[in-house]
């Protein structure tokens, strides 16, 4: 009858393979052939729509790429002035971007080219360079198409080893800093270009910000004709704007018509005024009334060999991170945000192999670094983009005005850039609800934000971006390190569906209930933690037993946090099992707190000795060495304690590895005492005072394939062993070993019952998930 048991049961087992380094490098590193392929066709996205291309899509595309090229043609010019070169390097750098970006990418409404926060951050690194560079000081392409070279170089490396998740790394907030504390930045060091007195040698346009705006006012007295040309056509863009907006709402009808004359308006306003400045200035060109662009190049006249030698990447090293980090965050940034708007997933890793190649082959056509550009990519989407390939007709209207409007862009008045460059970052900066908002989610990072923008418009663009990412990397593991559990309890909850409702015959028919239940739930014992009822007292295990819940990863930061808490407070709600284990006064440690001569009346006997320690590991993905060393010490530490071995349980180890760790540190085993896996004290015996014997009850823990005999247990344990199953009652994966039933079934079995997963479990508990410790077979006699 035994033997038709055992064959019986074990048809119905499943037996859980163990974790295995060469099944994870299996999985997870070693390539195959199918991932192979795949990996080659993510290289070039292009190839899985490019065949369905049709009339409807080029439509969309030649609108919008039509627009965005007519916008991107004088934005290019003013943004390359930011970063200290000729206007021409703009034009070079917006259609490198158009042109190469669409091969590789995944976002159809992502623009690439020069922009305002990247071309701002350039043009200090170069101004800081140049100083370490003197020989580029006439030519300070050259050391830009060297950085273009290396970010690209930089970036489709990340892209590559499939390494874009740091980019989830820097928070909301910090971006959302930089970015302001840019366009303050930007826009301050554009003002004395828009009123004219920027020609005075003292004036240093990109010192901090607050500095040029000191500045500003020191020498406003030099502001000349150039206040006319630049405040009017400021106050002409933002009025054109305005009254689009106003007509949109008033004439709704005619949105589109209103959308594209605003989105025009740069171009409309740097037409009318470039016709003023060549009314006004062409009989005096060699002495023009205000400041003009003067003399760009027909056609691509700086294509070459970028120059790249370890004298120019020494110098330029210690620039890198800033802006490597500047040009992955508002790129991906930019791609996931419109993504979501249009209601398509992009791929960063493939975002960032698609910049990378971009800035690699731009400085053969004399481009500068480039990434996205936030009011072009908004343009683009607006105007009804289809695909990526919208970027090719935009930079074929770029190509076009590189070889045939030179001289046209002659008479463009720098104070009328100056207003371009100011109206498109203004944008940039965080608007008040925004602010407010950061404020009402999270105080600590509303801090970090103002950080930001502080150390930015105090000191510079690239401290604002260290000080933020610094300050939310230290709240981020303050967070984690700084994590505490909760002790848990039982709640039984009834709910009752009304009638009335059309929902009510629904819910009862997914839920299989009546309208009326109750189920039982687990929460914390300080019931105001979780903000429930603080009128609601959850039911406290038996007295000895305690459930204790881990809410963040059990890892290297916070597990001396976690169990120091859990600890303290089984210390303080139990007591010790034996009153003087030192013995002599001699032998007691000296920080051992109470009379000089304990006695019986120093301990609260009303307080129980503590049986069991269940850890909920619902919330724990990962452990590592570390927790489970500290682990290990804290049941050493328990044990001499409570003077008895207590009884430990696992609920809810969903992850295999978290289970293999587990049994390596000696849970589940017979001998816990012996397991160690680092110690600086590396002591082999254990605590003798732990190894009384117990006389109640022999049983047999299955845990990972592994079986081992308990002996002599506590009287408290079927309840211990219906907490823990109950627990973990929500995990549907069985834990089973074919050599733990076999070693089972040899020990007597009154008062058993064999279950169809291959576990006897005490009073036919429930246990239908990953519950370490909780197969059990009992010997009740």
């Amino acid at each position: 009858m035994s033997d038709n048991m055992e064959t019986n049961c074990w048809e119905d087992a499943y037996v859980e393979p163990r974790a295995s380094s060469k099944e994870w490098l299996k999985q997870n590193v070693m390539p195959t052939r199918s991932g192979t392929a795949a990996y080659a066709k993510s290289l070039f996205p292009i190839f899985t729509w490019i065949y369905r291309y049709n009339w409807t899509w080029f439509l969309g595309d030649l609108i919008a790429g039509a627009t965005v090229g007519a916008v991107v043609i004088p934005q290019g010019m003013a943004y390359a002035k930011l970063v200290q070169l000729p206007p021409e390097f703009g034009l070079y750098s917006s259609f490198v971007g158009s042109a190469m970006y669409f091969m590789f990418a995944t976002s159809k409404d992502n623009t690439v080219g020069p922009g305002a926060v990247m071309s701002t951050l350039l043009g200090h690194v170069l101004q800081d360079l140049l100083v370490k560079l003197p020989e580029f000081k006439d030519q300070p392409w050259i050391v830009a198409g060297c950085m273009s070279l290396v970010l690209g170089c930089i970036a489709a490396a990340i892209g590559l080893l499939r390494l874009g998740f740091i980019v989830d790394f820097i928070p909301l907030p910090a971006i959302a800093a930089f970015i302001t504390g840019s366009a303050l930045n930007i826009a301050m060091g554009q003002i004395p270009a828009l009123m004219g007195n920027n020609s005075v040698k003292a004036y240093d346009t990109r010192a901090s910000t607050y500095l040029v705006f000191g500045n500003f006012f020191k020498y406003i007295s030099h502001c000349d004709m150039n206040a006319a040309v630049g405040l009017t056509a400021l106050f002409l863009l933002y009025a054109i704007r305005s009254a689009c907006k106003f007509g949109t709402h008033r004439w709704p009808r005619y949105e589109k018509v209103f959308f594209f004359a605003s989105t025009l308006r740069t171009v409309f306003v740097i037409l009318l005024y470039t016709l003023i400045s060549y009314l006004v200035n062409r009989n005096h060109r060699d002495n023009p009334k205000f400041s003009i662009l003067g003399t760009v190049p027909r056609g691509f006249k700086h294509m070459n060999v970028p120059t790249v030698n370890s004298h120019i990447l020494s110098a330029v090293a210690s620039k890198l991170p800033s802006v490597i980090m500047v040009m992955v965050i508002e790129h991906i940034s930019i791609s996931k945000s419109f993504g979501r708007i249009n209601n398509y997933t992009i791929n960063p890793n493939q975002e960032l192999i698609a910049i990378g190649i971009t800035n690699i082959f731009g400085p053969f056509f004399g481009a500068y670094p480039i990434n996205s550009a936030f009011s072009r990519t908004a343009i683009n989407s607006k105007a009804g983009v289809r695909t990526p390939l919208a970027g090719l007709i935009t930079a074929s209207i770029i190509a076009i005005a590189i070889y045939g409007l030179p001289p046209v862009f002659f008479y463009i008045s720098n104070a009328l850039l100056a207003a371009v460059i100011i109206h498109a970052v203004g944008d940039l900066i965080s608007k008040p609800t925004t602010i407010r908002s950061f404020w009402r989610i999270s105080p600590f990072e509303f801090v970090i934000f103002w950080a930001g923008v502080i150390v930015s418009v105090f000191s510079s663009m690239d401290n604002g971006i260290y000080t933020t990412v610094a300050a939310s990397a230290a709240l981020l593991l303050f967070r984690i390190a700084r994590a505490r559990g909760d002790f848990i309890g039982t709640v039984q909850v009834h709910s009752q569906l009304s009638e009335s409702t059309n929902a009510s015959t629904d819910l009862k028919a997914i839920y299989n209930c009546s309208t009326e239940g109750s189920r039982r739930v687990y929460m914390s014992l300080d019931g105001t933690a979780e903000g429930t009822n603080p009128s609601v007292k959850p039911e406290t295990p038996p007295a000895g037993i305690y459930i204790y819940r881990l809410n963040e990863g059990y890892l290297y930061p916070n597990a001396v946090h976690f169990t120091d808490h859990m600890v303290a407070e089984i210390k303080a709600q139990t007591r010790p099992g034996i009153l003087n284990p030192y013995g002599s006064l001699g032998n007691r440690p000296w920080n051992d707190p109470g009379p000089r001569q304990k006695s019986e009346s120093d301990i609260d006997t009303s307080l129980p000795l503590l049986r069991a320690v269940i850890l909920d590991f619902t919330g724990v993905s990962n452990v590592d060495i570390t927790s489970i060393q500290n682990l290990i010490d804290v049941r050493k530490q328990l044990d001499c304690y409570s003077d008895n071995d207590v009884v430990w349980h696992f609920s809810g180890v969903g992850s295999p590895w978290v289970r293999r760790a587990l049994v390596a540190g000696g849970f589940g085993s017979s001998d816990p005492a012996m397991h160690t896996v680092f110690s600086v004290a590396n002591v082999a015996a254990a605590c003798v005072l732990c190894m009384q014997n117990w006389a109640d009850t022999s049983l047999l823990v299955l845990l990972d394939g592994m079986a081992s005999v308990l002996k002599k247990q506590q009287p408290q344990f079927p309840k211990v062993l219906e907490l823990a199953c109950t627990l973990c009652d929500a995990h549907k994966q069985v834990m089973g070993s074919k050599l733990a039933y076999k070693e089972m079934m040899k020990l007597p079995q009154p008062k058993t019952k064999v279950v169809g997963n291959g576990v006897i479990n005490y009073k036919e508990v429930p246990c239908t998930g990953h519950c370490l410790g909780s197969g059990i077979y009992t010997d009740t006699t």
